[in-house]
This record gives C-alpha cells, sequence and structure tokens, in this order.
C-alpha cells in the first residue's frame, strides 16, 4: 500500500495551501463579521481551475481525480469554511451531477459555466417537512406540454441568492413518494415565478448566504429535466454521497486550522513560568485533535480513492463525513479551552472554527443519518 501522493496532486495541494494562505485566509475574519458573499476569491478560484478541478475538460473542468480535489478542500477549508462550501457545492454537488446524469445539451450550456467558475450554482433539496426524510418533498413539477409548472418552496439553499443554475428536486408523480421524485435544472436567471428569501442568520457559515427559494407555477422546459422522470431520489441521493466526502474534506482542513491555532498559542501562552505548552494537560489536548484529524483525513482519502476506482463509496462516504465532522467539533471544543478566555472572543479565529464546525455535522445529512446509513449497510 502506498500512501505518497502523485507529482500532480502534490503540485494541486501546494497550488491550493498558497491560495489559501496568502489569498483566502487573510480575508476570512471580515467576510464571516460582514456575511459576504466571497466573489472576488471565487472568481479567483474559478480562474485557477479550482471550481471544477475533477470535472470533464470537455465541460470546462481540470479532468483531475477526485481524490485530487479533497487534497484541494482541505487546504482551501483550512484558509475560509465559508469559500470551501460554496467552491464544493458548484464543483460537486451541482457540476458533479450534472457529469453524472446531464445530456450533452445540459452540459454545455449549464456544466461549462459553472466548472469554469463563471456562474454560481445551488442545490435545493429540503424543505419545512422533508428533511432528513426527502421522500416528503411537497414541491411539485406538473408536466403541461413542453414543459414542467413547478411549485413549492425549498429551505435552507446555500449560494441562493447568487446562484444562476440551481439543482432542484420535486414530485412529478405524489402518488409514488420517494419513487415519485424527479430532478431538475433551473435557469434562475430568467425565471419569472421565483422569489429569493431573505439572508437567513446562521450561527457559522457566514460567508455562504442561505435563503428559502419560492417557485410560484414557474415554467420549466422538460429538457432541463436530469435523468429520467421519478429517478430524482437516485439523482439526488448520488449528488450527497459525492458531497458527504467534499463535506469530510472541508472538517479535515478545518480540524488542520483548529491544530495550527492551537499549537501556536500553547508555544507563546506563558503561565507558570512556562508556556502552556510544557503542560501534560495541554499536551493530550493537542495529541488528541492532531490523531483525529488524522484519522480524518485517511477517511475521506479513502472514500475519494474509491470513488475515482468506481468502488461502492456510500458506506465510506458517510463513515468520513460522520468522523472528520465530529472530530472537527471536537477539536474546535478544544482549541477554545486551550485559548481559555481568548478562545471565546472574536478576535481570535478559533471561536468562528467553533460555529463553523457545528454546521458541518448538519448539512448534507446530520451525522445521525450517516450512522443509519452506516448500520443499514452492514446489516445487508
Amino acid at each position: 500500500m502506498d500512501f505518497t501522493l502523485s507529482a500532480s496532486q502534490q503540485e494541486i495541494q501546494a497550488r491550493a495551501r498558497q491560495l489559501a494562505q496568502d489569498r483566502i485566509k487573510p480575508q476570512a475574519a471580515a467576510l464571516d463579521r460582514q456575511a459576504r458573499h466571497p466573489a472576488e476569491i471565487l472568481t479567483e478560484l474559478g480562474k485557477l481551475g479550482f471550481m471544477g478541478l475533477s470535472l470533464p475538460p470537455d465541460y470546462g473542468g481540470g479532468g483531475q481525480d477526485f481524490v485530487s480535489y479533497v487534497l484541494a478542500m482541505i487546504e482551501i477549508a483550512q484558509g475560509c469554511m465559508s469559500c470551501a462550501l460554496i467552491m464544493h457545492l458548484n464543483h460537486t454537488l451541482f457540476g458533479g451531477t450534472v457529469t453524472s446524469f446531464g445530456t450533452e445539451a445540459q452540459k454545455q450550456r449549464y456544466l461549462v459555466p459553472v466548472a469554469g467558475g463563471q456562474k454560481m450554482a445551488c442545490f435545493a433539496l429540503t424543505e419545512a417537512e422533508a428533511g432528513s426524510d426527502v421522500s416528503r418533498v411537497q414541491c411539485t413539477a406538473v408536466r403541461q406540454g413542453q414543459d414542467y409548472i413547478l411549485t413549492g418552496t425549498k429551505k435552507f439553499v446555500t449560494s441562493g441568492q447568487v446562484a444562476s443554475f440551481g439543482l432542484v428536486a420535486a414530485s412529478t408523480a405524489p402518488e409514488l413518494g420517494a419513487k415519485g421524485i424527479s430532478a431538475f435544472i433551473v435557469d434562475l436567471e430568467n425565471a419569472a415565478g421565483v422569489t429569493i428569501g431573505p439572508l437567513q442568520d446562521k450561527l457559522g457559515l457566514k460567508a455562504t448566504g442561505t435563503v428559502d427559494l419560492t417557485f410560484d407555477q414557474l415554467r420549466i422546459p422538460a429538457e432541463n429535466l436530469l435523468g429520467q422522470e421519478n429517478q430524482g431520489l437516485k439523482v439526488m441521493l448520488r449528488a450527497l454521497d459525492d458531497g458527504r466526502i467534499g463535506t469530510a474534506a472541508q472538517a479535515v482542513g478545518l480540524g488542520r486550522a483548529i491544530l495550527t491555532e492551537s499549537l501556536a498559542y500553547a508555544r507563546q501562552r506563558q503561565q507558570f513560568g512556562q508556556p502552556i505548552a510544557q503542560f501534560q494537560t495541554i499536551q493530550w489536548k493537542l495529541a488528541d485533535i492532531a490523531t483525529e484529524v488524522e484519522a480524518a483525513e485517511l477517511l475521506t482519502i479513502k472514500a475519494a480513492w474509491r470513488k475515482d476506482q468506481g468502488l461502492p463509496y456510500d458506506t465510506a462516504a458517510a463513515m468520513a463525513k460522520l468522523f472528520a465532522t465530529d472530530a472537527a467539533m471536537r477539536a474546535a471544543l478544544e482549541g477554545v479551552q486551550i485559548l481559555g478566555g481568548y478562545g471565546y472572543l472574536g478576535d481570535y479565529p478559533l471561536e468562528r472554527h467553533l460555529r463553523d464546525a457545528k454546521g458541518t455535522q448538519i448539512y448534507e445529512g446530520t451525522n445521525e443519518i450517516m450512522r443509519l446509513i452506516i448500520a443499514r449497510n452492514l446489516l445487508r
């Protein structure tokens, strides 16, 4: 077994690291305080090829493997979690899904600008009564000639306020329940009948806008159906499997950022005549953070590798997401404790890291759902 990264993977990792540390990290605190969409950073990520890193070159992507994407995501997340989440949304939840299920025309029209970073995308699955239980989707799409008429409201839509395109799940056969859901690409730039709700006031990830999208008799061309009619649940769940690897990578990056800040503080903070890094209590906290983040990275890269190899990876993705996000949350709690009172202040990054870490345990499937997926697959 060889854990050595290829020359290409090392080069991508190094480029992402430099960009994250030199350009993104210095802006992260201000973006969080202002709850400001990081448009300039995302444009730069697009120009450098990160928004479509593992997507097909024929459609504006970089053609790299998914492991390379994970390595880049870990680095970007160390700079700013909000930037990493938006990049992940464009690249994987929208871009990867259109790559897997889209027609040639759909890829040319929607994938190319998203993979190149010229357009933002969003993923709209959750509703007021359909969160973990996606079978309860109430948003409907009724066939009318050459169109579908879309009606309903989607909740917790990240980047919905800036997205040009959206991947939307709607019921096309309500009597079939989960087997009657279809997936659609919605052109939000040219849509009459879409209302964008106000930005939600969130605990963390504040530079990612989160809104409701309400569709009022929105007419969608039938050609915008992604995959087959009534097969949308398969489309959306595949997107979430891929997305969970990306979420795990974000959590690994966040854990590494927490470790870096905690180590730096422990080395310089003096108490009782010596740096607090000399106290066994602090050393054990640092050792636990480092060990869990390392284990999380290995699980995450394994899941990405399985995807690259064409092997089943839904269980591996759920395990990576579960362990990495829980590890990031534990690291954040311990990091705040290491910094003591300073960790509780907004002037220091640990407070932001703690708020961001909590989100990773919730989005793209709560960790309770991850445990359910893992257990069900074990018991098959």
